[in-house]
């Protein structure tokens, strides 16, 4: 029969260091997005949609089709969130 030996307590710890504001290489507050899509490879990312007030997932999915045929035929890449 094997024998078990229990692990000791693991503690969490926190590998983030906080720094106040403008000090740090981060600075300011980034507002919540909500529901986002993205079409990306290994090597790039074609586009970044936000899903619009009002907007259902088919619509969203229409939007985002169409966003990748542009990426892929015109070399045009969307951004919603950075730009």
């Amino acid at each position: 029969m094997e024998s078990f030996r229990q692990r000791p307590a693991r503690r969490a710890t926190r590998s983030v260091k906080h720094t106040t504001a403008g000090t740090g290489p981060v600075a300011g507050v980034l507002r919540p997005v909500g529901c986002v899509a993205t079409a990306t490879d290994e090597d790039c990312t074609y586009v970044i949609l936000v899903r619009r007030q009002g907007e259902n997932l088919f619509q969203s999915l229409a939007r985002l089709d169409q966003a990748i045929e542009k990426a892929l035929t015109e070399g045009i890449f969307t951004d919603e969130i950075n730009a």
